[in-house]
């Protein structure tokens, strides 16, 4: 079981390092244009703020490679400290990997569990060498001063004695164990290599099978990103007022908002950061999706309380927008773009909407009120920030 799990760290950190060094794009090269990956990345919290201050661009240019090299290495070098019981050199290993990802834990918003998660799994190495309380071992120390005879210890409280030297045995377990966790390693990535290039898995029962054992990508932040995203929604109430759907507000905010992923400043974090993502869905599952926002918020206002109902809080509509801005250097971003994904309609029904499309069709009318729409939500200082 150990061994296993040392060797999912092992697959981890490859899969993630490798990634790095190999993309296309190079963001994680000190040559990386136009930025590296980490000055795209560490901008979002008050420690990246003070990082970059500290280090300027050239520091983080430095930086961004030499956490690829830092990915790549641990894994292999504390597996050969392990084996070799060098305690101090894997004690160094564990040291700077755990830095790295406390170091993450504070520059890149959203990454803290991620990141004490990840050190924790490397408690795996510890107690450290491969054979602690387990294979016979010498004090060496304590041999020539106690007795001259040989004494071995198992276990603290019990010895053996004989001929056959313990340090042997050890080394006989520590090659034993290093070569199975050899073979399963190559085994690993050859199926890995087979899975990508060769292998035939065009039935369903096969491509979920082996999409399952071999295909869990830890491949994440490749790129420097270039741009950030955020999400707004601005909706009409009953009373006639206009509120931002998606940041739960009574007010649109069309600025970027201060949370967020390295990569996407949402106003809803957590698994809401994919919902935007399920807008390629269609028919009725399209539909009961962004009926949902409306049922949240009617339900969050208390449009039907029984006891203190608030009818003029009921949602009519909104427009969802996606909206984006270039990662520029020191710590700046460009100009705001958006982009309306949907127009809805709250409590309708799949048979209503299909009638009204219907109904369009026959007249010949054209469904512009997605653009009807996201004019009359901007209003005020909008255009102006966009």
């Amino acid at each position: 079981a150990t061994v296993s799990l040392k060797l999912l760290v092992f697959w981890i950190y490859l899969d993630a390092g490798g990634g790095k060094y190999m993309d296309p794009l190079r963001g994680w090269t000190f040559h990386a244009d136009p930025l590296p990956a980490l000055d795209t990345y560490c901008r979002h919290t008050l420690m990246a703020q003070y990082l970059y201050g500290i280090l300027g661009p050239f520091g983080l240019r430095l930086l961004t490679p030499t956490v690829v090299w830092v990915e790549m290495l641990a894994a292999p070098l504390a597996f050969l400290f392990s084996w070799s019981q060098n305690a101090r050199a894997l004690s160094i290993v564990l040291g700077i990997i755990s830095s790295l990802h406390f170091g993450i834990s504070l520059t890149i918003r959203n990454s803290v569990l991620l990141s004490y998660v990840a050190i924790v799994a490397w408690a795996i190495f510890l107690p450290l060498g491969w054979n602690e309380g387990r294979d016979f071992r010498i004090d060496e120390e304590d041999e020539g001063a106690k007795n001259s005879t040989d004494t071995k210890k198992v276990q603290p409280g019990s010895t053996i004695e004989g001929p056959h030297s313990s340090k042997t045995i050890a080394q006989t377990s520590n090659a034993s164990i290093f070569n199975i966790s050899t073979l399963l390693i190559v085994s690993m990535i050859a199926a890995n290599i087979w899975f990508e290039t060769v292998g035939d898995c065009s039935s369903g029962m096969k491509r979920n099978i082996f999409g399952t054992l071999l295909q869990n990508r830890w491949n994440v932040f490749i790129g420097a990103e270039e741009y950030v995203t955020w999400e707004i929604a601005p909706g009409r109430l009953a009373d006639g007022s206009i509120v931002d759907v998606w940041g739960r507000r009574d007010d649109v905010e069309w600025s970027m908002p201060g949370s967020g992923a390295p990569c996407t400043s949402t106003s809803r974090p957590g698994r809401w950061r994919s919902f935007p993502y399920l807008a390629e869905l269609d028919g009725e599952d399209e539909h009961l999706l962004w009926e949902y926002l409306c049922k949240q918020w009617d339900s969050e206002n208390g449009v039907d309380d029984p006891k203190n109902p608030h009818p003029g809080r009921r949602l009519l509509r909104y427009n969802f927008f996606m909206l984006q801005a270039d990662v520029l250097p020191n710590m700046a971003f460009s100009s705001t773009r958006k982009r309306l994904i949907h127009s809805h309609e709250c409590g309708q029904s799949w048979q209503d909407v299909l009638n009204e499309r219907a109904h369009a069709d026959d007249h010949g009318n054209p469904a512009d009120e997605e653009q009807d729409g996201s004019a009359m939500f901007e209003s005020g200082g909008a255009d102006g920030e966009l």
